[in-house]
C-alpha cells in the first residue's frame, strides 16, 4: 500500500521529564507533527508511506529529513526551499496539571509554500490513499488552496482521502476553520475526528456530553457520526473517545461509522507516557486496516490498540509494529514482560 501524508514537520522542544518551562536550564528536540506522525506510523507498519512537505536546505531541515528517513518515510516529494523549521514547545502535565503546547511556526517554509512547489501528478503516481489534516490549511497563506488542489487531483485519479479534522484554537478560528474544511469535505471519502472536533469545526455535537468534565455520551456520538455523513458526504466517519481522569490517567475507546453500522472499539485505561501524536496514531491504524481490507469492527479495534500503544512512547512517532498493535487488538493488554 502506498499512502500520501502533506504537512508540516516541526522541531519539537521541551524540558526533560515532568520539568515545567520556567524551572528548565535544558531542553531535548525531537521532530513532530500530525501528518508525519502518520506517515512514521505506516511506514512501521510496513507500508510505502509517502511524505510531502517543505523544509529549508539548511543543516536543521535536513535534520528533519533525516528523522523521516530513519524510519523509512519516502522524503523524495520534499520540497526544498524557505528560511525556517516550524517549532513547537511542550511541557508536559502531570496530575491534574495539563501539559502546553506553544507554537513558534509562522513564517515557515511549508506556510509560506506555492502550489508550484508540489507536483500532485507526480506526488500521487501509484498512490492507494491520501492523507491531510486540519492543521496544514490553518497555517495560512496558500495552504487552504494547496490543500484543495491536493484533493481535487486525488479524486481525479480515484485515490482515496482522508481528513483529521484536528481543530487547533491556537492557529484559526471556528468560523476560519468552517469556512476551509467545508471546501475541503466534499473531497474527503474518510472524516476522522475527536470528541470535540465535529462540535468546533462543525458545530455538530454529542446530547448529554461533558467534555470538561469527562462525561461522554458515547452512544450520542453515532448521532454526530450520521450527521456528519449525510451532510458532508463521507463514506466512513471515525471518532476518538478521550476520557481525561487527570494528566496521566486516561480512558480511550473510538466509534466507526462505515456509511450502514456502528463499531465500538474496547475502552483501553492508559497511563500516559506522552499523549502527543496519540490522535495521528489512530489515523495511521485506521488507513492502514481499510487498506489492509480488515472487517469494520478489526478496524477500529486495530486503529484504537495503535493510539492507545502510542501513549506509551515517548516523541511524536509511534514507535511500534503492526504485530504489537496486532497483539493488544486481540485483548492482550496485561503489558507482562516478554522474554
Amino acid at each position: 500500500m502506498k499512502v500520501v501524508t502533506f504537512g508540516e514537520v516541526m522541531l519539537r522542544i521541551e524540558p526533560e521529564g515532568y520539568y515545567r518551562f520556567v524551572q528548565s536550564d535544558k531542553m531535548t528536540t525531537t521532530f513532530g507533527g500530525a501528518e508525519a506522525n502518520v506517515a512514521v506510523s505506516l511506514a512501521n507498519f510496513g507500508a510505502d508511506s509517502v511524505y510531502v512537505t517543505k523544509l529549508p536546505v539548511h543543516e536543521i531541515g535536513q535534520c528533519a529529513v533525516n528523522a523521516l528517513r530513519r524510519f523509512g518515510v519516502n522524503t523524495s516529494f520534499i520540497t526544498r526551499g524557505g528560511n525556517r523549521v516550524g517549532i513547537y514547545f511542550n511541557e508536559r502535565g502531570a496530575s491534574q496539571r495539563p501539559s502546553k503546547c506553544i507554537y513558534d511556526r509562522a513564517g515557515s517554509a511549508i506556510a509560506e509554500s506555492t502550489s508550484s512547489d508540489f507536483d500532485w501528478d507526480r506526488i500521487f503516481e501509484g498512490a492507494d490513499w491520501f492523507h491531510l489534516t486540519g492543521i496544514t490549511p490553518a497555517l495560512g497563506g496558500n495552504l487552504p488552496s494547496i490543500c484543495i488542489e491536493a484533493c481535487k487531483k486525488a479524486k481525479e485519479k480515484n485515490i482515496p482521502v482522508s481528513v483529521d479534522l484536528n481543530y487547533r484554537s491556537k492557529l484559526w478560528t471556528k468560523a476560519e476553520a468552517k469556512e476551509t474544511m467545508e471546501k475541503i469535505a466534499p473531497y474527503a471519502d474518510v472524516c476522522i475526528a475527536n470528541e470535540e472536533d465535529a462540535k468546533d469545526v462543525f458545530g455538530i455535537e454529542a446530547d448529554d456530553t461533558d467534555i470538561e468534565n469527562g462525561k461522554l455520551n458515547k452512544n450520542g456520538y453515532k448521532t454526530v457520526a450520521k450527521k456528519l455523513a449525510d451532510k458532508y458526504g463521507f463514506k466512513k466517519v471515525a471518532i476518538t473517545l478521550r476520557t481525561s481522569i487527570n494528566a496521566n490517567i486516561n480512558r480511550w475507546t473510538a466509534l466507526y461509522y462505515d456509511g450502514t453500522d456502528y463499531y465500538f472499539s474496547r475502552e483501553h485505561e492508559m497511563m500516559i507516557v506522552d499523549r502527543l501524536g496519540g490522535g495521528d496514531s489512530f489515523c495511521a491504524g485506521l488507513i492502514y486496516s481499510i487498506l489492509s481490507g480488515k472487517s469494520s469492527f478489526d478496524a477500529v479495534e486495530f486503529a484504537s490498540a495503535a493510539s492507545c500503544l502510542k501513549h506509551s512512547v515517548e516523541g511524536d512517532f509511534n514507535m511500534v509494529s503492526a504485530e504489537e498493535v496486532e497483539r493488544l487488538a486481540a485483548g492482550n493488554a496485561s503489558g507482562r514482560i516478554q522474554r
